[in-house]
C-alpha cells in the first residue's frame, strides 16, 4: 500500500447477550491479516453502542455480527 492509499478501516461488534464470539474474532483476524483496521468492540454491545462506535471511529465499513 503507497503513502496516498487510505487503509480500509473496519468495525466489528458482537450485539446481544450472546457470549459467543469466536465468529467474530476470526472474521477481525482475517480481515487484519488482509491489510485493513479492525476495530473489535467487543462483547454485548447495544445497537446504540455500534452506532456510536462506528460514528466515533469514522469506519470506512461496519460489519455486525449476529
Amino acid at each position: 500500500m503507497d503513502g496516498s492509499s487510505r487503509k480500509i478501516r473496519v468495525l466489528v461488534a458482537k450485539p446481544g447477550l450472546d457470549g459467543h464470539d469466536r465468529g467474530a474474532k476470526v472474521i477481525a483476524r482475517a480481515l487484519r491479516d488482509a491489510g485493513m483496521e479492525v476495530i473489535y468492540t467487543g462483547l454485548r454491545q447495544t445497537p446504540e453502542m455500534i452506532a456510536a462506535a462506528a460514528l466515533q471511529k469514522t469506519s470506512t465499513l461496519s460489519a455486525s455480527l449476529f
